[in-house]
């Protein structure tokens, strides 16, 4: 922890800088330098502490008993700032201007040092199939009746939730979907969607193309994980959408080729800890495995296929078409990707 005390970043206080703001008005200051994160407050009465929220970063502190008492501003859990403290007056919680401009400096700087470290700008999912092209189709008696199963149905619920729940957790990310509806998309057009996503130097994207398994076997079950096979070699970068050099253009896509192919392993390796996590012994893993399918080969970023179970037997079935089960992936899909972003990020 870096204990800064006191204050080594404004001047002493004026009458001006403990002037009283209300909540409202300290939040619309800090809100002004939030560069599009959510700013949110949360108050704790029994302890008469607080914690106001800009994104992922925070301030927390407890309220003096009277006007201009100083105290401890923490931020993030690591820099200690010591500050005239937000105060209860008349029943209403008041903060001097020095207390918000020290959140707003140091927010805003925050946000400054986000705006230049890499991270993950944009996840598309990709429910596979769709429209005139069912995929795997299975029948099986389920709760006495004869149901068919269609694989492009169980993606595209697994892929609307999934959606919803990143967007919800991520704000400041673009959640897209190749289709959000019943609709027939080629192999072609899904990759190229992809590859059309622009992001700045300091930015990636995620693919997750989802689907579901059948076998001549009908005991066949469980999730797996595919990406790019180690020896692809793929021209990621060209002098059509580069600007680097002819020359050292060979030496840039070997390093990206295997920048990606390593994050796309990481990944698949996080969705397989999330989908062991939730399932444990009663859904068999198989496994992450390596093959040059066509969305995975031609999009021009980490990828990742999943095989979320077989529609071929029942089991699986059962589970890939229920609430439940369609929740439980979901969850495990979303704990993968966000456990990579986590590393990634860092």
């Amino acid at each position: 922890m870096s204990l800064l005390a006191p204050l080594p970043h404004s001047p002493l206080p004026t009458p001006h800088s403990l002037q009283a703001l209300s909540l409202d008005e300290a939040l619309t200051q800090i809100n002004s330098v939030s560069n599009n994160n959510q700013v949110q407050f949360r108050w704790d009465p029994l302890f008469k502490s607080g914690v106001i929220y800009s994104g992922e970063h925070f301030g927390a502190f407890t309220a003096a008993s009277g006007h201009g008492e100083t105290g401890y501003l923490l931020l993030n859990n690591c820099e200690l700032f010591n500050v005239p403290l937000p105060y209860i007056s008349g029943g209403r919680l008041d903060f001097p201007q020095a207390f918000v401009d020290i959140l707003k400096t140091n927010f805003s700087r925050f946000h400054e040092n986000d705006a230049s470290r890499f991270r993950v700008s944009t996840i598309i999912i990709d429910p596979g199939h769709g429209g005139r092209d069912p995929g795997a189709v299975a029948t099986h008696t389920i709760n006495g009746r004869r149901t068919q199963v269609y694989e492009k149905d169980i993606v595209l619920s697994v892929g609307l939730a999934l959606r919803d729940r990143l967007s919800e957790a991520y704000p400041d990310k673009r959640i897209l979907m190749t289709r959000d509806n019943d609709s027939f998309l080629s192999l072609e057009q899904r990759s190229d969607m992809a590859n059309a996503v622009q992001v700045r130097e300091n930015e990636s994207i995620i693919f997750i193309s989802i689907h579901a398994n059948a076998s001549v076997r009908n005991g066949a079950r469980g999730y797996e994980v595919w990406h790019i096979t180690g020896n692809q070699r793929r021209n990621l970068l060209t002098t059509a959408n580069s600007n680097v050099p002819q020359d050292i253009l060979e030496i840039y896509n070997h390093m990206l080729n295997e920048e990606f192919n390593t994050e796309s392993r990481l990944l698949a390796d996080e969705i397989l800890k999330g989908l062991g996590q939730s399932f444990g012994s009663s859904m068999p893993s198989r496994g992450r495995k390596e093959n040059d399918w066509f969305v995975v080969r031609n999009s021009r970023m980490p990828a990742v296929l999943v095989e979320l179970g077989f529609v071929s037997n029942r089991d699986d079935a059962i589970l890939m078409t229920s609430p439940e089960g369609l929740q439980r992936l979901t969850d495990s899909l979303y704990n993968g990707i966000s456990n990579f972003i986590g590393i990634f990020e860092r």
